[in-house]
């Protein structure tokens, strides 16, 4: 709360590079959307990826450790008015300074009410927040899961407030290995991200622990940290910045291998959809999938995006983590 609240005032006060990592290039509509955020959101921003996932017109969103509140603000013109954002964070400051310019953006946006909240809070406790069960259709979280020391607590919550068929989308920062004691207890690589990695193999049987179905790589990309001192304190740890996305698939929805064909009815990727690292779906296409990838388009908000029939070739779909 210090280190976001006081110490950092601006994303330029950043100390390392872990929070300025961007994977990939921003679609137009996202780009667009970005413009229409007021100064001082982007400013107080410290991401290190991008959240913003498909399909998402009249969705309820929640956004884990929303800070400034510029994924909020970005994501509230992609849902629409008929959608609903809601930031939580246990920032003081950084929820100030999203609160302070609801205003501005629902006027800019056009919108009669406001389709955003930013409420104050603690993203291992969301039901202290008032959040309940089966509330929302898709979690999202941009390298803010990492500054919880239980990230088992994290994850349970998501999956409680997600509706059947839901989604976590978030970025993170992860390591190549389980960090040190020295590492861990280290004041400014927690502030930057680094000190509460995950080691990435860990993220793997959290998610089964929780009841998620594996987590799906979109995008991965290294670190540098660009300061010789911590570098130092850090040792031949690497790190990676990469989003995720986990679905909560009902147990009714598993069955076996089938074919999928993209409708491209998805604003923005109408010709095309990036699922994931394995699966890219084009417009007309029939592609075999696995199981687990039949499951999560058939029961999530895709299902109406794609046609969907059972059976299939092997469907031996990559599976796991391509970090």
């Amino acid at each position: 709360q210090d280190y976001y609240g006081k110490e950092l005032q601006k994303s330029e006060d950043l100390k390392t590079n872990a929070c300025v990592t961007l994977a990939r290039p921003l679609p137009k509509a996202v780009r667009d959307a970005l413009e229409r955020v007021h100064e001082e959101v982007v400013a107080r921003y410290y991401g290190c990826g991008l959240v913003i996932p498909e399909c998402l017109a009249s969705c309820r969103i929640l956004d884990l450790g929303s800070g400034s509140g510029r994924d909020c603000y970005l994501l509230s013109q992609l849902v629409g008015e008929r959608g609903q954002v809601t930031g939580i964070d246990m920032t003081e400051d950084q929820v100030e300074v999203a609160k302070k310019h609801v205003a501005y953006h629902m006027d800019k946006f056009g919108y009669q009410k406001p389709n955003v909240e930013f409420l104050q809070g603690y993203m291992e406790k969301l039901g202290d927040a008032g959040l309940a069960d089966e509330s929302y259709d898709i979690v999202i979280s941009n390298c803010v899961i990492n500054l919880a020391p239980d990230k088992r607590a994290v994850l349970r919550e998501a999956y409680r407030v997600l509706k059947p068929g839901g989604e976590i989308y978030f970025s993170d920062v992860y390591a190549s290995q389980r960090l040190s004691e020295a590492v861990r207890k280290h004041r400014v690589l927690w502030g930057e991200c680094l000190a509460g990695a995950l080691y990435w193999r860990d993220l793997y049987s959290i998610a089964e622990e929780v009841g998620f179905s594996p987590p799906r790589l979109v995008t991965a990309s290294p670190i540098t940290i660009g300061n010789k001192e911590l570098e130092g304190i850090i040792g031949d740890c690497r790190f990676v910045s990469a989003t995720f996305r986990l679905f909560k698939v009902p147990g009714s929805s598993r069955a076996g291998p089938g074919q999928v064909i993209y409708n491209g009815g998805i604003v923005g990727h109408e010709r095309e959809l990036v699922f994931d690292a394995n699966f890219t779906f084009k417009e007309g296409e029939v592609v075999d999938v696995d199981a687990e990838m039949a499951a999560i388009l058939q029961s999530s908000r895709f299902a109406e995006e794609f046609l969907i029939r059972a059976g299939g070739a092997n469907a031996a779909a990559p599976q796991g983590c391509c970090c």
